[in-house]
């Protein structure tokens, strides 16, 4: 069984609602508090209680100064985490949310990386809160994170550089790439913190993965919405086959060539698979008075999305690019090794709910090894078949 987290964010993250929901889920208080006092940091106390968001019941998570703080820049929390007592992969979890965070506000205010001064996202209670949802992650052991589309609100935000519109800059900076939508919502509903919890763990969004739900945790906003609850829920469940199709919302693009060589189409393909791209092909197609031409068609994620549009319209003589969203399935796959009487082939295995369905010899092992034996390709691929077959 897989154990999987799916982050139902209808109604936006921030990091305290994160916290809320996973001791809702069953994190325990006091743990986390014993956690904690092995950060190095003084001035500050935590709370939780249940509150009743639009008659659900959830858990508020609060962190209280009770000390005057300075001003932290990236690489004092770097140090703040990094010479604490907590666990390694909790530090791992929380360091990364953190560079998240600094390369975006580094991007947006136009200064290196290490003089970011963090202002609100680098306070004591933003630190408690993203070392909290490591620890939290870290003890629920799921292997895999999912999320729903990510709502961002709207109107204005009061910060230390001055009033910004929601989403914040570096909000906006940290979704790039991600599924996005506004929302009914009239305040910001995701914060930087929120939006770099999702950019860390999570690998798909989208729907509710195919799971059996275990457990189920409500964390608490400060926000008041009589028309959607402020409230984060996380569902924690298991995949009972960890062998059923893995499911993944994807972008096709696709544009028609009639005007360049077919060797720069072919290096146009190898370029757009070291860039990113999980699949690319040609269609020979007629345009109009009946010209030969190519149709380019490119499958990737949305996070390379943008990237490889840059290359087509760089590397092609194409002046407009058709997007598409597809969902595909895939089934699971590794690597083995054909150990035949006159060489190694590395061998490409399909699992499909536990039995290996296909056998796919790699073209590159085969033909190194044909070089090197004499012998006919085809014959490789069968005798590599065929030594599966036979296992």
């Amino acid at each position: 069984m897989e154990k999987i987290l799916y982050i139902d964010c209808f109604s936006g993250i921030s990091g305290d609602m994160m916290v809320g929901a996973l001791l809702d889920m069953g994190l325990d208080f006091s743990l986390l508090r014993n956690e904690l006092k092995k950060l190095n940091i003084d001035g500050f106390s935590i709370d939780c209680r249940e509150v009743m968001i639009n008659s659900i019941k959830a858990k508020k998570f609060d962190v209280r100064v009770t000390a005057p703080q300075h001003k932290r820049d990236y690489r004092d929390v770097i140090k703040v985490i990094k010479s604490s007592r907590i666990d390694e992969g909790v530090k791992k979890i929380s360091l990364e949310i953190f560079k998240i965070i600094a390369e975006a506000e580094s991007k947006v205010h136009n200064c290196s990386i290490d003089r970011v001064h963090f202002h609100e996202v680098g306070a004591v209670d933003s630190i408690v809160d993203i070392v909290s949802t490591a620890i939290g992650i870290k003890n629920l052991k799921a292997v895999s994170f999912h999320s729903g589309k990510i709502p961002l609100g709207r109107g204005f935000i009061d910060t230390a550089n001055g009033r910004f519109p929601v989403p914040a800059p570096a909000t906006v900076e940290i979704l790039k790439g991600l599924p996005v939508f506004g929302g009914n919502f009239s305040f910001e509903a995701t914060t930087p913190t929120g939006a770099a919890i999702l950019r860390s763990v999570v690998s798909n969004f989208g729907q509710i993965p195919p799971m059996t739900i275990e457990r189920i945790g409500y964390g608490a906003g400060s926000r008041k919405s009589k028309k959607i609850p402020n409230i984060l829920r996380i569902l924690s469940g298991v995949v009972r086959d960890k062998d059923i199709p893995r499911s993944e919302d994807l972008v096709v693009l696709s544009t028609n060539i009639d005007d360049d060589n077919p060797e720069t189409i072919g290096y146009i393909q190898e370029g757009l698979l070291e860039g990113g791209a999980l699949d690319v092909w040609t269609e020979p197609i007629y345009m109009k008075k009946s010209r030969p031409a190519f149709k380019l068609c490119i499958l990737c994620d949305k996070e390379s999305e943008a990237k490889i549009v840059d290359t087509v319209f760089l590397e092609s003589m194409t002046l407009g690019i058709r997007r598409k969203e597809v969902k595909r399935y895939s089934i699971k796959r590794k690597t083995k090794t054909a150990d035949l009487s006159y060489g190694k082939v590395k061998v490409k295995i399909g699992i499909h709910k536990g039995e290996e369905v296909t056998v796919s010899p790699e073209f590159e092992s085969c033909s190194k090894l044909a070089k090197k034996t004499g012998k006919p390709l085809k014959e490789i691929y069968q005798d590599a078949i065929l030594f599966f077959s036979k296992r």
